[in-house]
Protein backbone atom coordinates (compact mmCIF):
# COMPACT_ATOMS: atom_id res chain seq x y z
CA UNK A 1 0.00 0.00 0.00
CA UNK A 2 1.46 3.40 -0.99
CA UNK A 3 2.62 5.49 1.93
CA UNK A 4 3.49 8.75 0.14
CA UNK A 5 1.14 10.80 -2.01
CA UNK A 6 2.76 12.87 -4.72
CA UNK A 7 0.54 15.35 -6.51
CA UNK A 8 1.69 16.27 -10.02
CA UNK A 9 -0.13 19.33 -11.36
CA UNK A 10 0.71 19.83 -15.04
CA UNK A 11 -1.43 20.37 -18.13
CA UNK A 12 0.86 18.06 -20.13
CA UNK A 13 0.00 14.39 -19.82
CA UNK A 14 3.50 13.59 -21.10
CA UNK A 15 5.10 15.48 -18.18
CA UNK A 16 2.77 13.84 -15.64
CA UNK A 17 3.60 10.37 -16.99
CA UNK A 18 7.29 11.19 -17.23
CA UNK A 19 7.42 12.34 -13.60
CA UNK A 20 5.64 9.16 -12.56
CA UNK A 21 8.16 7.02 -14.50
CA UNK A 22 11.17 8.94 -13.12
CA UNK A 23 10.27 8.62 -9.46
CA UNK A 24 12.51 6.23 -7.56
CA UNK A 25 11.06 2.88 -6.59
CA UNK A 26 9.07 3.11 -3.43
CA UNK A 27 5.66 3.39 -1.89
CA UNK A 28 4.36 6.30 -3.97
CA UNK A 29 0.82 7.05 -4.95
CA UNK A 30 1.02 9.57 -7.79
CA UNK A 31 -2.06 11.74 -8.11
CA UNK A 32 -2.41 13.77 -11.30
CA UNK A 33 -4.16 17.07 -12.05
CA UNK A 34 -4.40 18.60 -15.51
CA UNK A 35 -5.06 22.20 -14.41
CA UNK A 36 -4.49 24.47 -11.43
CA UNK A 37 -8.06 24.39 -10.14
CA UNK A 38 -8.20 20.61 -10.10
CA UNK A 39 -4.74 20.56 -8.53
CA UNK A 40 -5.64 22.94 -5.71
CA UNK A 41 -8.81 20.97 -4.98
CA UNK A 42 -6.69 17.79 -4.76
CA UNK A 43 -4.28 19.52 -2.37
CA UNK A 44 -7.22 20.18 -0.06
CA UNK A 45 -8.78 16.70 -0.32
CA UNK A 46 -5.79 14.36 -0.72
CA UNK A 47 -3.25 15.91 1.70
CA UNK A 48 -0.23 15.07 -0.47
CA UNK A 49 3.28 14.59 0.93
CA UNK A 50 4.81 16.40 -2.06
CA UNK A 51 3.45 18.80 -4.69
CA UNK A 52 4.95 19.14 -8.15
CA UNK A 53 3.46 22.26 -9.71
CA UNK A 54 3.74 23.56 -13.25
CA UNK A 55 3.81 27.35 -13.30
CA UNK A 56 1.80 27.85 -16.49
CA UNK A 57 -1.58 26.14 -16.15
CA UNK A 58 -5.14 26.60 -17.43
CA UNK A 59 -8.11 27.54 -15.19
CA UNK A 60 -5.87 28.55 -12.29
CA UNK A 61 -2.22 29.34 -12.96
CA UNK A 62 0.62 27.79 -10.99
CA UNK A 63 1.26 31.26 -9.57
CA UNK A 64 -2.32 31.42 -8.26
CA UNK A 65 -2.05 27.90 -6.81
CA UNK A 66 1.23 28.92 -5.15
CA UNK A 67 -0.43 31.99 -3.62
CA UNK A 68 -3.29 29.87 -2.24
CA UNK A 69 -0.78 27.40 -0.78
CA UNK A 70 0.99 30.27 0.99
CA UNK A 71 -2.21 31.38 2.73
CA UNK A 72 -2.35 28.35 5.04
CA UNK A 73 0.44 26.91 7.16
CA UNK A 74 -0.70 23.31 6.66
CA UNK A 75 -0.20 23.69 2.88
CA UNK A 76 3.02 25.72 3.16
CA UNK A 77 4.65 22.89 5.06
CA UNK A 78 4.16 20.45 2.13
CA UNK A 79 7.36 20.14 0.08
CA UNK A 80 6.87 21.93 -3.25
CA UNK A 81 8.68 21.59 -6.57
CA UNK A 82 7.85 24.28 -9.12
CA UNK A 83 8.33 23.19 -12.72
CA UNK A 84 8.56 25.40 -15.79
CA UNK A 85 10.17 25.53 -19.18
CA UNK A 86 10.41 29.31 -18.76
CA UNK A 87 12.32 30.07 -15.58
CA UNK A 88 12.13 33.83 -16.23
CA UNK A 89 8.35 33.73 -15.79
CA UNK A 90 8.83 32.19 -12.36
CA UNK A 91 11.58 34.61 -11.35
CA UNK A 92 9.42 37.57 -12.44
CA UNK A 93 6.99 36.67 -9.65
CA UNK A 94 9.29 34.87 -7.19
CA UNK A 95 12.87 36.18 -7.18
CA UNK A 96 15.77 33.82 -6.59
CA UNK A 97 17.11 32.32 -4.45
CA UNK A 98 14.06 30.17 -3.93
CA UNK A 99 13.98 29.85 -0.17
CA UNK A 100 10.95 27.65 0.55
CA UNK A 101 10.51 25.51 -2.55
CA UNK A 102 12.60 23.80 -5.19
CA UNK A 103 12.60 24.65 -8.88
CA UNK A 104 13.29 22.34 -11.80
CA UNK A 105 13.46 23.59 -15.35
CA UNK A 106 11.77 21.56 -18.08
CA UNK A 107 12.90 19.39 -19.68
CA UNK A 108 14.56 17.61 -16.77
CA UNK A 109 16.07 14.19 -16.22
CA UNK A 110 15.61 11.75 -13.36
CA UNK A 111 18.61 13.01 -11.41
CA UNK A 112 17.40 16.63 -11.61
CA UNK A 113 13.93 15.55 -10.50
CA UNK A 114 15.22 13.57 -7.51
CA UNK A 115 17.54 16.47 -6.54
CA UNK A 116 14.61 18.91 -6.73
CA UNK A 117 12.46 16.63 -4.55
CA UNK A 118 15.22 16.37 -1.93
CA UNK A 119 15.76 20.13 -2.06
CA UNK A 120 12.03 20.78 -1.62
CA UNK A 121 11.92 18.58 1.47
CA UNK A 122 14.77 20.50 3.09
CA UNK A 123 13.30 23.88 2.15
CA UNK A 124 9.79 23.01 3.36
CA UNK A 125 11.21 22.66 6.87
CA UNK A 126 12.45 26.27 6.68
CA UNK A 127 8.94 27.67 6.22
CA UNK A 128 8.25 30.30 8.88
CA UNK A 129 5.28 29.83 11.15
CA UNK A 130 2.35 32.03 10.18
CA UNK A 131 1.46 35.19 12.04
CA UNK A 132 -1.15 34.63 14.69
CA UNK A 133 -4.21 36.64 13.69
CA UNK A 134 -6.71 34.90 15.93
CA UNK A 135 -8.37 33.35 12.89
CA UNK A 136 -8.37 29.63 12.30
CA UNK A 137 -6.12 28.21 9.61
CA UNK A 138 -9.14 26.65 7.94
CA UNK A 139 -10.71 30.00 7.19
CA UNK A 140 -8.65 31.95 4.77
CA UNK A 141 -7.96 35.11 6.67
CA UNK A 142 -9.14 38.28 5.04
CA UNK A 143 -6.40 40.61 3.83
CA UNK A 144 -7.44 43.25 6.40
CA UNK A 145 -6.68 40.81 9.25
CA UNK A 146 -3.26 40.05 7.73
CA UNK A 147 -2.57 43.77 7.33
CA UNK A 148 -3.61 44.46 10.93
CA UNK A 149 -1.32 41.69 12.21
CA UNK A 150 1.62 42.90 10.15
CA UNK A 151 0.93 46.52 11.15
CA UNK A 152 0.97 45.64 14.84
CA UNK A 153 4.18 43.64 14.37
CA UNK A 154 5.78 46.60 12.57
CA UNK A 155 4.73 48.95 15.42
CA UNK A 156 6.26 46.59 17.98
CA UNK A 157 9.49 46.44 15.98
CA UNK A 158 9.60 50.24 15.68
CA UNK A 159 9.25 50.53 19.47
CA UNK A 160 12.14 48.09 19.92
CA UNK A 161 14.27 50.04 17.45
CA UNK A 162 13.50 53.32 19.26
CA UNK A 163 14.45 51.73 22.59
CA UNK A 164 17.70 50.38 21.13
CA UNK A 165 18.52 53.80 19.67
CA UNK A 166 18.00 55.41 23.10
CA UNK A 167 20.22 52.80 24.74
CA UNK A 168 22.84 53.35 22.05
CA UNK A 169 22.82 57.13 22.65
CA UNK A 170 23.12 56.55 26.38
CA UNK A 171 26.10 54.23 25.84
CA UNK A 172 27.75 56.82 23.58
CA UNK A 173 27.35 59.49 26.28
CA UNK A 174 28.76 57.16 28.92
CA UNK A 175 31.67 56.25 26.65
CA UNK A 176 32.44 59.93 25.99
CA UNK A 177 32.33 60.63 29.73
CA UNK A 178 34.70 57.74 30.34
CA UNK A 179 37.11 58.97 27.66
CA UNK A 180 37.02 62.50 29.15
CA UNK A 181 37.69 61.11 32.62
CA UNK A 182 40.65 59.07 31.37
CA UNK A 183 42.10 62.08 29.52
CA UNK A 184 41.89 64.20 32.69
CA UNK A 185 43.72 61.54 34.69
CA UNK A 186 46.60 61.47 32.17
CA UNK A 187 47.11 65.25 32.16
Amino acid sequence: MPTHKILVIDDSKVIRMRVKDMLPEGNFDVIEAKDGLEGFNLIRTENPNLIMLDFLLPKMSGWEVYQEIQKQQKYRSIPLVLMSGRKEEVTDKLPEPFEYFAFVEKPFDREQLVDAIRDSMVKAKKQPQGLSTGLSEESSSPPSADIAAVTSEVKALKLKVAKLEQESEQLKRQFNQLVSFIKQKFK
